[in-house]
């Protein structure tokens, strides 16, 4: 399976996104101290996060919820042309003008039910006197607090229909697949999609509850390994559940640890050195479920909640 080298590429990058959780001030806690985000907005029901690389207003929004999970995910365009051509492929749709500093949204959903919004327009963030880095080419000091996260990296889904989600990303969203999973059949377990170069950045596998709609994962980027492994010492400290890792992913190839917040979602913490996808025609690589029962490139066996756990969770 290859791709289209002259294909368009009309969405920029994946970010900011919209996290639920049943604990807000415990969240928030969890994400400012522990893993070095800064709170730049508050309300009622929500705390807005930034990650000290992100040039824009915010990164992340936790919005308080009866249950954890995903809400929406934002997806800047490479245009306000890639913006028109996108949404007259995707149907329905809707367009809001309120979200913190964004401008219109174009809010979407995918065949799975997770909300998607499509953007061009936005805040982008000024530092202050406490955060204002020595660098002009950078966005914010570094907090050298926690795990010191730089930016969003990539979110994996839960869906109940693999092969239909993924039909639509290569489709009218214009990703391409870069890694995957097949069943005997050959049929799609799970996916990894890039909108750039980055090797992945929409991740998708199959929810083993048949539930649409699901997180399994938002993941976050360190500059370095070592980040990762004080990262653990941290949550050790502080009472946080770490699910696994950190080990090295065979499937990307990723150096990881896996932790749940307080409100119950999982957080991947992994190494901002991304492989780089630069061939133009790439062509899909395969694992077989032989060659996934092997495990991990190296590390400790994957723990059987990191198949199992989901939000919202499914009793």
């Amino acid at each position: 399976m290859s791709h289209d080298p002259d294909r368009r590429r009309d969405i920029a990058h994946v970010g900011p996104v919209e996290l639920r959780t049943p604990v807000l001030d415990e969240s928030a806690d969890f994400f400012v101290r522990l893993m070095g985000l800064r709170e730049v907005h508050r309300d009622a029901d929500s705390v807005y996060l930034h990650t000290w690389d992100d040039y824009q207003s915010w990164t992340v929004r936790l919005i308080r919820s009866a249950q954890a999970g995903i809400a929406r995910t934002y997806l800047r365009a490479a245009s306000p042309q890639a913006v028109a051509r996108l949404t007259a492929q995707l149907t329905p749709t809707r367009v809001v003008k309120d979200v913190r500093g964004l401008g219109e949204v174009t809010v979407f959903t995918d065949p799975d039910g997770h909300e998607l919004g499509l953007y061009w327009d936005v805040d982008r963030y000024h530092p202050d006197d406490a955060d204002r880095p020595a660098l002009k080419n950078q966005a914010a000091a570094y907090p050298g607090r926690g795990a010191n996260l730089r930016r969003l990296d990539h979110i994996n889904y839960l869906a109940a229909d693999v092969p239909g989600v993924a039909a639509f990303l290569a489709g009218p969203l214009g990703a391409r697949c870069t890694e995957r999973i097949v069943k005997d059949d050959g049929s799609p377990q799970a996916v990894w999609f890039s909108v750039g170069n980055k090797t992945y950045d929409l991740v998708y596998t199959e929810d083993w509850t048949g539930s649409r709609g699901r997180l399994h994962h938002i993941a976050f980027a360190t500059d370095t390994r070592e980040e990762i492994l004080r990262a653990a010492d941290v949550c050790l400290d502080a009472g946080v559940h770490i699910e696994t890792g950190p080990h090295k992913h065979a499937i990307q190839q990723t150096f990881f640890l896996y932790v749940w917040e307080p409100g119950g979602n999982r957080i991947e913490l992994c190494n901002a050195g991304a492989r780089l996808i630069l061939d133009p025609d790439w062509p899909t690589i395969s694992w077989t479920r032989e060659e996934r029962a092997k495990g991990q490139a190296w590390g400790l066996k994957t723990i059987d909640t990191f198949h199992t756990h989901g939000t919202p969770v499914v009793p």
